[in-house]
């Protein structure tokens, strides 16, 4: 079975619980996947929505194994036989914890603010991911809920491996899961689209669910057809109601319109009212020969025409994000003589690539590299030398390349978010 994105997998999902509407439920989404799937399971059972903020304690020479977990309410499961195979000492175990319980506590002012937890003593709880891996996060969540108080434990995902359906059974009174296949390998691979969820998205859905006002809904894609340097390519274009700027995404070697932290950072700029468009810079045919992703001038001209093409289809302010070498080519297109672009963020870019381009670009410039992508940040500091544009350099302590630690794409969503807010945002008003 595969899902189209969370909102499909959650409607599907909330059909599959109907029959707990009678009990009057309430139901919990882990963040941050597992919030856009439980909105449409509240909506469905017209059931209170909430978080359920857990942290799992893993042993520290195997953090998969998990000795407890921890949740708010100063929640505290412990397993002593785990505690006591585990042969770690007892300050180690208590570091786990107090790192584990500040993660926590920023977490849940995240997510909640000062609203209230949802009190679950003696209620029927639907805890809802948006899948499941190994199982884990999902039984600590399954023994925090039953700990604060819920009569019933109910666990419900879209998708899971038929083996952690079976451990978690022990753990939840009932678990419902859409579809349970065999040849399992992760989450993401039964979701047609599969991109990060914001924590904006989350408080969006969170503040929808509990009446609070929201400033403006998620936005749908439209696909559409970019036409530049002679070829068509394909591109998804996203306009919130009311969208007075549009950002341009210019994807790396190796990567497409499709990349899950290009569409993380988009959803994020939607939220905050940019319309977005990712597109591929090359066809499918052209994909297949590497030398191709590197062609800097070839990938900048298209760029820049793609730009012509979208400004004769809306007249409002544009930016550029580029990543890797998508960021050369973000500059290089940036830098010709009759370019109108408000803005330019580069996510573990290559701006050396540009060459000579880069003393020509004009748009207010923002580099975002990772502490621990050593290379890139050279690279990255030596074309800021470069710019005559204005023009900041961020490193986001503690990332690589990808970004793919936690809550550093986060950071880049906002920096980035931030940025063009400041430059397209106010330029249109």
């Amino acid at each position: 079975m595969m899902f189209t994105d969370r909102t499909d997998a959650g409607q599907q999902l909330a059909e599959a619980l109907r029959h707990l509407a009678r009990e009057d439920p309430v139901v919990l989404g882990l963040p941050r996947g597992g919030v856009p799937v439980a909105f449409q399971v509240a909506r469905a059972l017209g059931a209170p929505l909430d978080v359920i903020v857990v942290r799992k304690l893993g042993v520290p020479s195997h953090r998969e194994l998990g000795f407890g977990a921890i949740g708010e309410g100063g929640v505290r499961v412990i397993s002593d036989d785990i505690v006591r195979l585990s042969r770690v000492g007892h300050e180690d175990l208590a570091a786990v914890e107090r790192a584990e319980t500040a993660a926590l506590a920023g977490q849940a002012r995240r997510f909640r603010g000062d609203r209230p937890r949802v009190p679950l003593d003696g209620r029927s709880v639907i805890v809802v991911d948006d899948g499941i891996a190994t199982g884990a996060t999902a039984a600590a969540a399954c023994e925090v809920v039953r700990a604060q108080g819920a009569a019933r434990v109910v666990l419900a995902v879209p998708v899971a491996p038929p083996d952690a359906v079976a451990r978690l059974r022990i753990q939840a009174d009932e678990v419902v899961c859409l579809s349970t296949p065999r040849a399992f390998r992760a989450v993401g691979e039964w979701y047609q689209d599969f991109a990060q969820t914001p924590d904006e998205e989350v408080l969006a859905l969170l503040a929808q669910a509990t009446g609070g006002a929201v400033t403006r809904p998620p936005a749908r894609a439209s696909e559409v057809v970019v036409h530049a340097d002679g070829v068509r390519l394909a591109g998804d274009l996203t306009l919130p109601a009311g969208a007075g700027a549009v950002v341009m995404f210019a994807h790396g070697s190796g990567s497409s319109r499709h990349s899950p932290r290009n569409r993380s950072v988009a959803a994020t700029l939607n939220l905050a009212g940019l319309g977005t468009l990712l597109f591929d810079l090359l066809t499918p045919a052209e994909e297949t020969e590497r030398a191709n992703v590197f062609d800097i001038e070839t990938l900048g001209r298209r760029l820049a025409d793609a730009t012509r093409w979208l400004q004769h289809l809306r007249s409002v302010p544009i930016g550029y994000f580029g990543a890797s070498t998508g960021a050369a080519a973000a500059l290089w297109a940036a830098g010709s003589a009759d370019a109108d672009i408000g803005a330019l963020v580069s996510r573990g870019g290559r701006p050396d690539l540009a060459g000579p381009r880069l003393a020509d670009v004009r748009a207010p410039t923002l580099l975002i590299v990772g502490g621990l992508d050593t290379t890139v940040l050279g690279l990255n500091q030596q074309a800021q030398r470069k710019l005559r544009c204005e023009n900041r350099l961020d490193i986001i302590p503690g990332a690589t390349h990808l970004f793919e630690e936690p809550g550093t794409l986060d950071e880049v969503a906002a920096l980035a978010r931030d940025w063009f807010t400041k430059h397209l945002v106010t330029r249109a008003r």
